[in-house]
């Protein structure tokens, strides 16, 4: 008699090989999408590499603040007020009342292409500008609100845009900052530091437990965000400040929706939660080298933003000094000035700047480019440097507002970088007719082959010794920055 098979039996059977055919397959794929995944992480990291190249290569940018606090210039009421470019907040002024200095904000001398080429003489080769700063006042023309300088002010007309047409024109990368994380224009920009609402508008908006961040940044950052990286493309940099109360998903929510509109566009540390393309330090320079790409954003003067009374500059001997100890330790040097409410750079920020890029016109072979050295800078004289030659704190009671922490300090020193198989050395502020690298000595250093004086047809005298590289230094004309680069091949 024929009997059936056990059709239980079957099926359980059939399940077992389905599920280890199931199995098999998994057991062969993990390793490839393993594989896939490190691949992807990888190509990821060579594209952001990539684009972050021209950036790194760059080394130094223009910063300028501008906005209604420019117009006040330090002024309010007929005295001087407190907190600079934040004196909305340390004044406790209604957003309302602020607004009303737009009323004659008229910076009829504006010159975007003055400005650019000034930036591009100075052998600056990008340009940061704040587009929205604490106060909330838009400094282009956002469709999203009326509170900007096309609406409310008699100038009427978009800076931003004739900025971006000279960027364009004179090759300089275009960069905007915008205030992410503090909005005192807004009802919903809560803050944390130093402690709850230490940096809010809590005069017309007491409640800061009323306040989310969220409609904040869905009402008024990512419309703005969208007119910016739209209306100006292609934008080269977004520089966000003071990310607040942002959360890390919020951040990486605004992270891909720029690069949705720019996949090229980098964005600094300040989006927040370690999502940027490089670290930013403010009125500071790292006393050591830094192997991530990092900028020291350092104002001119005192101040970001004009103020009036602010006419102590820095000299042109100190900027270079700094851009080159910010160089020597593969970071950037993004140098502001506050142009004045008329629109015009200060004759002083101008001036600066022009004997800066006389300088440049002759080393910037030297920067551009370049990485760190085995070490970044020699003081020969440590008797004529100060105790601390790479920083003097200064006391601030504002840490938000004046915080220059740089040191002005001038004193022998030499600094390094190296390229393609060549080292620069930088002769800063010395007062000899010969300088002596110790570094460089025949029992701390190859033989030299080639010793040559940047920007000059000449040759020059050298001879390297136990001690180090002894170095004919050049006579220095009046107003040129005492500073020598010397090319040194091994």
């Amino acid at each position: 008699m024929y009997h059936l098979p056990n059709t239980t039996s079957i099926f359980n059977n059939m399940k077992n090989i389905r599920f280890l055919t199931i199995a098999l397959w998994i057991f062969l794929l993990i390793p490839l999408c393993s594989v896939n995944a490190q691949e992807s992480n990888v190509d990821k990291l060579e594209s952001n590499q990539g684009k972050m190249q021209w950036w790194k290569d760059a080394k130094f940018g223009m910063f300028m603040h501008w906005g209604l606090y420019s117009k006040t210039a330090g002024m309010w009421q007929g005295r001087k007020y407190k907190g600079a470019e934040h004196f909305m907040l340390y004044e406790r002024i209604p957003w309302k009342v602020y607004a009303t200095i737009a009323d004659d904000f008229n910076p009829v001398e504006f010159d975007a292409d003055k400005w650019i080429k000034t930036a591009r003489d100075a052998g600056m080769q990008y340009f940061v500008i704040t587009t929205k700063h604490h106060d909330g006042f838009a400094m282009y023309d956002s469709p999203s609100s009326d509170y900007d300088i096309v609406d409310r002010t008699p100038f009427g007309k978009d800076p931003m845009k004739a900025l971006a047409r000279a960027c364009r024109k004179y090759g300089i990368k275009l960069g905007f900052y915008y205030s992410l994380g503090r909005d005192w224009q807004d009802p919903d920009a809560p803050t944390n530091w130093p402690t709850k609402a230490g940096r809010s508008n809590t005069w017309d908006y007491p409640d800061e437990d009323a306040k989310v961040f969220n409609r904040y940044f869905e009402r008024k950052v990512k419309p703005q965000i969208k007119e910016i990286m739209t209306q100006y493309a292609p934008v080269d940099i977004l520089w966000f400040d003071t990310p607040g109360m942002i959360s890390k998903s919020e951040s990486q929510e605004l992270r891909d929706y720029v690069l949705g509109f720019n996949p090229d566009c980098i964005i600094n540390s300040r989006i927040g939660h370690n999502l940027g393309d490089y670290l930013v330090l403010e009125q500071n320079i790292s006393k050591e080298n830094i192997s991530k790409p990092w900028e020291s954003c350092i104002t001119m003067g005192r101040n970001w933003g004009y103020i009036k009374y602010d006419t102590v500059y820095k000299s042109p001997e100190v900027l270079v000094r700094q851009l080159l100890d910010i160089t020597s330790k593969g970071g950037n040097y993004l140098l502001n000035n506050g142009p004045r409410p008329d629109g015009k750079m200060t004759e002083k920020a101008v001036e600066n700047l022009r004997i800066v890029g006389k300088w440049m016109d002759k080393n910037a072979e030297g920067i551009y480019g370049t990485s760190p050295w085995v070490q970044t800078s020699e003081i020969p004289k440590p008797e004529e440097a100060p105790k601390d030659s790479n920083m003097e704190v200064e006391k601030n009671t504002m840490k938000d507002a004046e915080n220059d922490a740089t040191s002005k300090a001038v004193f022998p020193q030499v600094f390094f970088t190296q390229k393609e198989g060549v080292l620069y050395a930088f002769v800063s502020s010395w007062d000899d007719q010969t300088a002596l690298i110790k570094s460089l000595g025949t029992d701390r250093s190859k033989q030299i082959l080639k010793v040559e004086l940047l920007g000059a047809s000449r040759a020059v005298e050298w001879k390297q010794t136990s001690k180090g590289l002894i170095v004919e230094l050049p006579k220095y004309k009046k107003n040129e920055v005492p500073v020598s680069g010397f090319k040194i091949q091994f």
